[in-house]
């Protein structure tokens, strides 16, 4: 465990959104032994930013605190049923680096159609917490799945 206790996130947020568990899973086992706490929840550090490398109207490039993510999440609607295909890769320098390359796959409910997109998440971890987040993904598996 890291060197202080483990601040879990609040379960009765929207967060903890069921739709999403699957990414949130498959984030937990790509990041297993380096991070603390039992939800993604709990291992965001409260002043984590998020950059995200992808431009959709309405959608922030980059979100700062772990509060302004999970009210964020809080409003996901795509229904996620499953994840795979997960690659972990660690850096030499600085030792604090994990990517993980890894797919979601659900449906979007208000189209009624499939999602499957493929993702690439640069994490930099700090005393067993994510403080760092950027992530990459297939925008055009996005667009046909709303259009």
């Amino acid at each position: 465990m890291g060197n202080k206790p483990i601040e879990k996130a609040n379960r009765n947020h929207p967060a903890f959104n069921k739709n999403a568990e699957p990414f949130y899973s498959i984030i937990m086992e790509g990041l297993k032994g380096e991070v603390d706490g039992e939800h993604f929840w709990d291992a965001v550090a409260e002043n984590a930013i998020f950059e995200f490398s992808y431009n959709f109207p309405g959608f922030a490039n980059k979100i700062e605190g772990r509060k302004a993510y999970m009210e964020w999440f809080g409003s996901y609607t795509n229904v996620l049923h499953s994840a795979d295909n997960l690659k972990i890769y660690k850096s030499a320098k600085p030792e604090n680096v994990i990517i993980l390359e890894y797919e979601v796959h659900g449906i979007v409910p208000f189209t009624g159609k499939t999602y499957d997109n493929r993702f690439c998440s640069i994490i930099t971890i700090e005393n067993r917490e994510i403080i760092h987040w950027r992530d990459y993904m297939d925008s055009l598996a996005v667009m046909l799945s709303v259009s």
